[in-house]
């Protein structure tokens, strides 16, 4: 009897497909939170088919934008001002709703990633 109710259970589960529609956040005007050890931060950037440009904290920082397919890109910054900034970060969009997508990222090959989130703003 308990199998009958596994089965039931994983089929369930396996009907269920997260809704991803990433080409609708390929380009424009957003706002993302990032939580890190409690604290909230909060961005606003424009992004391109190629080019992000984003602002933190009245700094502006531009990055390349490359890619990979429809739901992960790689960024480069374009002028690093420090060792960090010179490593590329990769960003998967690991669901997307009608107004935003919640995101993962993280250094390229690192397997230390962060969560977020960001909303249309245009």
């Amino acid at each position: 009897m308990k199998s009958i109710y596994l089965f039931l259970f994983i089929s369930c589960l396996s009907c269920y497909q997260v809704e991803r529609n990433c080409q609708d956040f390929k380009t424009g005007a957003f706002q993302s939170t990032v939580i890190i050890d409690g604290t909230a931060y909060v961005s606003e950037f424009t992004r391109s088919n190629n080019l992000q440009i984003e602002r933190f904290n009245s700094k502006t920082d531009s990055a390349s934008v490359r890619w990979i397919n429809d739901c992960e890109m790689v960024f480069r910054t374009i002028n690093p001002k420090n060792r960090a900034e010179q490593k590329d970060v990769h960003l998967k969009i690991l669901t997307t709703s009608k107004d935003g997508y919640t995101f993962e990222y993280g250094y390229v090959g690192s397997p230390i990633k962060q969560k977020g989130n960001a909303k249309r703003v245009d």
